[in-house]
């Protein structure tokens, strides 16, 4: 993951994600790309990751990987992720202002 995906995730973690979690148990990384949580840290959900079954990417004190489900506990439902690109940025002149 580059710098700028991870400044992008951090950003969507700060905005709660698609949702939270509780750690059940204590889980420690065995690739880089797995997330490390201790048994109660709360984990914000960023999104399922597609054509794995229940494994997820989440944020954990400043940490941006991947974890299983059976792992945590949910709070709630998780929202459906949006994805949305940024528009353009529109070129004003001083005919558009009243």
């Amino acid at each position: 993951m580059d710098g700028a995906e991870l400044a992008r995730w951090t950003r969507f973690a700060g905005k709660g994600g698609i949702g939270t979690c509780t750690a059940t148990e204590d889980c420690v990384a065995e690739n880089a790309e797995d997330l490390m949580f201790l048994k109660d840290d709360e984990i914000v959900v960023l999104m399922q990751l597609p054509n794995a079954e229940d494994v997820y990417l989440g944020y954990c004190e400043g940490v941006v990987g991947r974890f299983m489900g059976a792992h945590v506990r949910f709070h709630a439902r998780l929202k459906k992720p949006i994805i949305a690109r940024r528009s353009e940025r529109i070129e004003s002149s001083p005919s558009n202002f009243p």
